[in-house]
């Protein structure tokens, strides 16, 4: 049985541009260009020639892609100007795109309030854009903005629109959900009775995230007919986003209905990469990445409760939709006060550490964490605190940083001022560290780091520590608050560790967690021991 085939168009370069606080440089939409060229995506619209000087100069440098159409974008032409002679489509035309991609209203409201034209004005326009592109040999879609809205409206007019450009050639009519609205029956119905019109493989699905559907619009669209995507990498896009391809792209590969019927350009070993393109954007916008998104987020197959990590190291079908493997993810077993025994032999197991599963040290560690998150720890959010208190239980953990005594101080005159005085014990030899800094954390991390040299056998360890990440939480209320402190870290690796503290005192609680990530750099750099530890 042959399968029909399925296109991708990715849209983050120009749609998900419009997300607020996203400002893609020159080299970003290089890098994000070819990671998309490298998943196989079959159009990559890079931006709006002549809207501005970035993505103008994006497509005067064109960049070099492997089987994707880099595709540039804007609108119909202008009431009252022809084809050729509006500054909008030449620059188009002139761009080094080998496709083009022109939105034009499909919704008569839209025509009325926002174009203020006629009906007729608009399908002139529509048609004669289309046949300019045609006729000067470029791949056309025509994106039928507020397509949805529009058909509720007044289904002729919209369908209309549509044919303007599908009878003057273009490859692809795209029906957009531009207010992000519709919901997947009436997407699926809608597209149906398009195709009477219009052929499905000629029509593309172009949805909003506003109602949380457009990855299930996407969907619906494709099982009533469409065959091309259009989204981003994690849905980014303006107001609540696009379709989201990070979760789209997995579920056409590995969901039967799909995977039965259609078929990808994108090859399936290169499935695995979409984990890592997910994480590449959020690096590049230096945002932290969304845990939970289905697929590639760090907790989609995260495990807390202790019936489903017993269920899981059984089978992990009991408990995952999907290998995650296949997507280039991995399973997290959780450690919180729900957790059983199974959650911390697996976790046990993660770390390299044989035990007897029948160990009573297992119930000891278990006992521990109950005791310590009913204080306020959480450890399913710092692995690394974890880890090196499980290693302290088992009796595997060195001393490293023994803290004899701390101290800050805030002084206020026309400035404010804070310095912080912190005294380590190592190798029986006192060390003390001074520093400043903007508050009584900034001054206790500055102490300790601006004095690492002093701190001889552990000083080249720190060289390449970097704090990523501070977060506070008040536990209770009043004025004995207990505070939960979060510090990310990282290193040359380029991975992070999390680590915790818990305090009355907020500056107590932070020294806590600041003293743990020093001390799980070491113990990962497998650092000589502390012979304080030796001491009775």
């Amino acid at each position: 049985m042959s399968k029909d085939k399925l296109y991708i168009f990715d849209t983050t370069l120009r749609d998900g541009a419009q997300t607020e606080g996203v400002d893609f440089s020159l080299s970003d939409k290089n890098k994000i260009a070819k990671i998309l060229s490298e998943i196989g995506v079959d159009y990559i619209e890079g931006g709006w020639p002549g809207a501005n000087p970035i993505d103008t100069e994006f497509f005067n440098s064109s960049p070099k892609l492997n089987k994707s159409i880099f595709t540039a974008f804007g609108m119909t032409k202008k009431t009252g100007r022809s084809a050729e002679n509006d500054p909008g489509l030449s620059s188009l035309l002139n761009a080094n795109s080998q496709a083009v991609c022109v939105v034009g209203k499909a919704w008569d409201f839209h025509v009325k309030v926002a174009l203020g034209i006629k009906n007729e004005e608009n399908l002139e326009n529509i048609r004669e854009t289309a046949k300019h592109f045609i006729k000067n040999k470029k791949e056309f879609l025509f994106d039928a903005e507020h397509f949805f809205d529009g058909y509720k409206n007044n289904p002729q007019y919209a369908l209309d629109c549509l044919k303007q450009a599908y009878d003057e050639g273009a490859r692809w009519i795209v029906l957009c959900d531009t207010n992000g609205g519709t919901l997947p029956n009436e997407v699926g119905e809608i597209v149906s009775n398009v195709t009477k019109t219009i052929p499905g493989k000629n029509i593309g699905i172009h949805a909003h995230n506003d109602t949380e559907n457009a990855v299930a619009n996407s969907l619906s669209a494709v099982l009533a007919g469409a065959r091309q995507i259009q989204g981003t990498i994690n849905g980014l896009g303006e107001r609540c986003g696009n379709a989201n391809l990070m979760s789209i792209i997995p579920t056409l590969f590995l969901k039967k209905v799909f995977y039965e019927n259609f078929e990808l350009n994108i090859k399936r070993e290169n499935l695995p990469t979409i984990t890592e393109c997910s994480r590449f954007l959020d690096e590049i916008l230096n945002k932290k990445p969304n845990k939970s998104m289905a697929y590639v987020g760090a907790s989609a197959f995260s495990h807390k409760g202790g019936l489903h990590v017993s269920a899981v190291k059984k089978d992990p079908k009991t408990y995952e939709h999907i290998d995650p493997k296949l997507v280039g993810n991995h399973r997290n077993i959780v450690i919180s006060n729900q957790a059983g025994r199974s959650n911390i032999l697996s976790r046990l197991e993660k770390y390299g550490i044989k035990i007897d599963p029948k160990d009573q040290k297992i119930q000891k560690i278990l006992d521990e964490v109950k005791g310590r998150e009913f204080t306020g720890y959480s450890y399913d959010g710092a692995d690394a605190s974890f880890e090196l208190l499980a290693n302290r239980l088992l009796g595997k953990m060195p001393e490293y940083l023994k803290v004899e005594s701390y101290n800050v101080t805030v002084e206020k005159s026309q400035n404010i001022e804070t310095h912080a005085n912190v005294i380590f014990l190592i190798d029986g030899k006192k060390i003390k560290c001074s520093g400043k800094g903007n508050g009584p954390v900034n001054a206790l991390d500055n102490a300790i780091r601006s004095n690492f040299t002093k701190v001889v056998k552990y000083s080249n360890y720190f060289s390449d520590l970097k704090l990523l990440d501070y977060k506070v939480r008040i536990l209770n209320t009043g004025t004995g608050a207990t505070t939960r402190v979060l510090i990310e870290s990282t290193d040359k690796s380029g991975k992070s560790w999390f680590t915790i503290g818990v305090s009355p005192n907020i500056i107590d609680a932070s020294f806590k967690a600041l003293i743990d990530s020093l001390d799980y750099k070491l113990y990962k750099e497998k650092a000589p021991a502390n012979t304080n530890s030796n001491e009775k």
